[in-house]
């Protein structure tokens, strides 16, 4: 999980790591529900050994709870990650590099594993659109999942040139 997501979603106030998992999970919306609730109790114990969290015990409070609250390094890290340009790479070399080695190599058709992802793609593309309209509009997670539909196409797209690049390659014109 990554820490600054932790850290961001304890700035709005601190918190038991429950609460944050509950957080995390309604943002996320169906993406949500493979996320393990020890990735949280990892992150935030990483983060307080960094100093960028502090732990608070209630006075009173019969069970062992723990009270996660960004200490000023911490904010600090918040500010500069959420003004962090940045977007996920997708990983275009690996499959790229895996087509052109399986060509050179003879080791299967570049165009049989173009198919194969294609059908990985849309297989995932027709789960994320089912998820999508499973979402109320204008949710946080139908935002999400309409991302993940837009990058899947996208990706779809580049498959397609792909297939025209070996096709052309295969016939030698």
């Amino acid at each position: 999980m990554q820490q600054e997501v932790v850290l961001a979603m304890l700035a709005k106030e601190p918190s038991y790591a429950y609460q944050l998992g509950a957080r995390l999970r309604d943002a996320l919306g169906p993406l949500g529900e493979a996320m393990n609730a020890g990735q949280v109790y990892v992150t935030l114990t990483r983060l307080e050994k960094a100093g960028l969290l502090e732990v608070e015990r209630p006075v009173g409070d019969r069970v062992e709870r723990k009270v996660y609250a960004l200490t000023p390094d911490g904010q600090q890290r918040v500010a500069e990650w959420i003004t962090e340009v940045s977007w996920p790479k997708p990983n275009l070399a690996e499959f790229h590099l895996k087509l052109v080695a399986a060509a050179s190599a003879g080791l299967a058709d570049p165009i049989t594993i173009v198919d194969a992802q294609r059908r990985e793609l849309l297989r995932r593309l027709r789960d994320a659109q089912r998820a999508v309209m499973a979402e109320p509009d204008y949710s946080n997670a139908a935002l999400l999942l309409e991302g993940v539909v837009l990058r899947l196409q996208a990706d779809l797209r580049w498959l397609e040139a792909c297939e025209k690049n070996w096709t052309h390659r295969r016939s030698g014109s």
